[in-house]
């Protein structure tokens, strides 16, 4: 949540920090905000997204080589321009950006109070600026020290970009459970939440760690931890186009994302799966495969999008492997006392690798000797750092608020680690595993073949656009595939959906059905098959309007359907990586037939770096 970016070196720093923030814009957008040093903190920030902010600034002194800009996902206080962040302290003296939450905020507030503080804003940003001050003028320490003192105290997340003004030449920055990257150029620095913003101009970067200060100047980056003690920055070469953050062509980020996944589902297998050999190369698993093979239990731990990808490895992991396995929402299993064994495995799914409630989750099943494998796809990410071992998506940046290509490149890896262990355990034929080898690496041909079906999709999408509600339904594998066109649908169009397996419909959600009603079928031929027929007939004998996922060579659900999509025939644990893009595409559509913003959704934020 929120996006951060800072420069400082010999450039003119605003448009640069202006472009970071539109690269960052899909991380918040209530409202934006940019402090830049020259002479004095000058300081502009505007309810709304970044475009807003720049014609606010047209006019105004936007001079200087230090900046620093924030484009805001709001926690504490509503959005407008008085919570927009840069804030400046009491004296004026300084300015903060803050990506994260100050749990313990009103106890400080209440100090400051005390001592004569006012607070321009609802913010908790803003009372851990002016406790900073207040450190500063009394303990007569530097700026760093007096942040130092200050982190010690906080409770919570933090992400923070902090300038003074008589030293016009620095940023100081720290992070716990935010992330933070530094690019590293010839005399200039740029600081940013993610990559994005920094790729255009330098390919060399740090990731800085929990309890970590920077204090980052033109010609010189020092790190340093809590206890003041000096800490060697590791410099990671960036493995990232800058196409990859542009659209391309494209309308909207998501649709490009969408059809991007033919090659990004392909970028994860590549190196990795030789279907003609037989063989699944994940070096990252190799040392703990033994373990893993002989672990009790697996559990899986996720939110959102990710979630719905560990159902389904749940069902391909017992499938195939032979054990069992509990998916968890991280939110959820971070504040339960869950039974932990060692050598109990974890599997932890997230985009970002940043996501607040995993990390947390992972870190307390790590202290009791869990082994984690992370499922990431931002590399050097805060989850990838943690974990034991693991396996990058390799799906490329994803702008997108909603995720797309990241869910699908997530169910290519964690085939491909369910397949490997089972083959590794005895648990499939020789002839089983050769099979599934092949069919996952004809995927990226496959939604190719899916993609053309586009105005297909466009044209039913037109006709359910007035709809209010909806209902996904889906057997075995296909059950969290419901779930996830579910998400979509309500995260891009607002119409309230729902997904439920097949079965369960006659459980409830059936009195929901007349005339109006979509109901979306995942209805591609696996054991299933015939009973979820049968469910379709229910919804038509009571006028529910049908629209079907199915097969290309299927005859009979087309009798029963108003609307169908048809897609290419796969084995039934490869078919939901399949299934899902068609469903993608008619969220997408649904979206814009509406008038929404499909790439930043209402309330919504890429990258949940906060409870």
């Amino acid at each position: 949540m929120c996006g951060i970016v800072g420069y400082v070196g010999y450039r003119k720093a605003y448009p640069i920090v202006l472009k970071g923030l539109k690269r960052l814009e899909y991380r918040g957008y209530d409202s934006a905000g940019i402090a830049l040093l020259n002479g004095k903190i000058n300081l502009y920030k505007k309810q709304g997204k970044v475009a807003e902010l720049e014609d606010f600034i047209i006019g105004k002194n936007v001079e200087g080589t230090t900046a620093i800009g924030h484009t805001r996902w709001a926690t504490h206080g509503e959005p407008n321009d008085r919570n927009a962040h840069p804030h400046l302290s009491q004296s004026g003296e300084l300015a903060m950006i803050h990506n994260g939450i100050i749990e313990n905020y009103a106890s400080l507030k209440e100090d400051l109070l005390k001592k004569n503080y006012a607070f321009k804003s609802d913010t908790d940003t803003e009372v851990l600026l002016n406790f900073i001050e207040d450190i500063y003028k009394n303990n007569g320490s530097n700026l760093e020290e007096a942040l130092r003192i200050a982190l010690k105290r906080v409770v919570g997340a933090y992400c923070i970009l902090l300038i003074e003004n008589k030293n016009p030449d620095t940023i100081i920055a720290a992070r716990k459970g935010s992330p933070l990257v530094i690019g590293i150029g010839k005399n200039e620095h740029f600081l940013a939440s993610d990559a994005s913003p920094i790729v255009e101009y330098t390919k060399e970067v740090v990731y800085v760690n929990d309890y970590e200060i920077a204090i980052v100047r033109p010609d010189e980056l020092t790190l340093k931890n809590l206890g003041n003690e000096k800490q060697t920055p590791f410099i990671t070469k960036l493995d990232m186009e800058l196409d990859a953050i542009e659209k391309s062509g494209f309308e909207h980020f998501m649709l490009k994302e969408i059809f991007e996944q033919p090659k990004t589902i392909f970028d994860c297998l590549r190196g990795r799966l030789n279907a003609e050999k037989g063989n699944i190369n994940l070096s990252g698993i190799d040392k703990y495969l033994d373990a893993i093979c002989h672990a009790p239990r697996i559990i899986i731990i996720a939110c959102g999008t990710s979630w719905h990808a560990g159902l389904t490895a749940e069902y391909i992991i017992e499938e195939t492997c032979r054990i069992p396995v509990e998916v968890e929402y991280a939110s959820e299993f971070r504040y339960r006392n869950p039974i932990i064994n060692k050598g109990d495995m974890i599997i932890a799914i997230s985009q970002s690798g940043e996501t607040a409630d995993t990390i947390v989750a992972i870190e307390k099943a790590k202290e009791q000797g869990a082994i984690i494998l992370g499922v990431v796809n931002v590399v050097g990410s805060s989850i990838a750092r943690i974990s034991h071992t693991g396996v990058y998506t390799h799906s490329g940046p994803e702008i997108g608020v909603a995720s797309t290509k990241a869910f699908t490149g997530q169910l290519a890896a964690l085939m491909m680690i369910a397949f490997k262990i089972a083959h590794y355990k005895n648990t499939i034929s020789e002839e089983r595993f050769l099979h599934l080898c092949n069919e996952l690496a004809e995927v990226p041909e496959k939604v190719e073949k899916i993609l053309q079906q586009n105005e297909i999709i466009k044209n039913i999408a037109a006709s359910l656009k007035t709809s209010d509600d909806a209902l996904f339904l889906g057997r075995g594998y296909n059950f969290p595939i419901a779930l996830e066109g579910a998400l979509k649908l309500k995260e891009i169009s607002y119409i309230h959906a729902e997904g439920y397996p097949a079965a369960e419909m006659k459980h409830g959600p059936i009195a929901l059905v007349d005339e109006h009603l979509p109901v979306i079928f995942i209805a591609t031929k696996d054991v299933y098959h015939e009973k979820i027929v049968s469910n379709m007939q229910e919804i038509k004998a009571r006028k529910g309007k049908v629209i079907a996922v199915m097969n290309e060579d299927d005859n009979i659900t087309p009798t029963l359907a108003d609307a169908v999509i048809k897609i290419p025939e796969a084995d039934e644990i490869i078919a939901p990586v399949l299934n899902v893009v068609p469903l993608q595409l008619l969220s997408y559509h649904i979206g814009i037939a509406r008038g929404c913003n499909v790439d930043m959704p209402r309330n919504l934020a890429k990258s949940v770096t906060v409870e």
